[in-house]
């Protein structure tokens, strides 16, 4: 789906609620970042290619996210739902962790755009500090209070370090056994493996 399909900018019909709206132009502005971001990297994405996609004025993608950075950081988010991760109870936090990746890496709709969002981040030392920084470390801040413990900070970023792993090894490098391992052997191998991560040590 383009992000005109959606209705993107003067296409939202006025009688919608100004809530329904406000999301709809979100959505195609974000639509429209990860497109040229896939398609022309981070570097050569511009606040004014990106209006003129999701069809709208420059100074509203501005007015919604500040500048370029902003708007990686947003795009990045999209990817998947780090939200729901960061509220799940310690119990949840492996499967959910799991899900996110294969719902943000796995669904032809938002696949390409994913993995091209990861090569930005890659490639580009700007788009890596976004991520980390407005991105995965307010979500790993978030799964740390959820663990608990002296260490829980560290359990929280071995846990973002195993799943960039599996992002990279089966999305990226697409390593053979990797690429072509099934959900529920990745979910069988890989579970024990993060529930062992987060799960604080027992005290006496």
């Amino acid at each position: 789906m383009t992000s005109r399909s959606i209705g993107a900018g003067s296409d939202v019909p006025e009688s919608l609620p100004r809530e329904e709206r406000r999301k709809r132009t979100e959505l195609a502005i974000i639509e429209a970042a990860r497109e040229l971001f896939a398609d022309v990297g981070f570097e050569k994405t511009t606040i004014r290619a990106v209006a003129s996609k999701a069809g709208i004025d420059p100074a509203l993608v501005m007015q919604y996210y500040g500048n370029k950075e902003g708007l990686f950081a947003a795009a990045a988010r999209w990817q998947v739902d780090h939200k729901r991760i960061g509220e799940s109870s310690l119990a949840e936090i492996p499967r959910t962790a799991i899900a996110d990746v294969f719902e943000g890496f796995e669904d032809p709709a938002t696949r390409d755009a994913s993995i091209a969002l990861m090569r930005n981040c890659l490639t580009h030392d700007s788009a890596l500090a976004i991520v980390r920084d407005e991105v995965m470390c307010e979500t790993q801040e978030m799964i740390a209070k959820t663990i608990g413990g002296e260490d829980a900070e560290l359990r929280a970023g071995l846990l973002a370090a195993t799943m960039m792993g599996l992002v990279l090894g089966r999305y990226l490098l697409e390593l053979p056994a990797l690429a072509s391992a099934t959900r529920a052997d990745v979910e069988r191998l890989l579970l024990p493996v993060l529930k062992e991560i987060v799960s604080p040590p027992a005290t006496s």
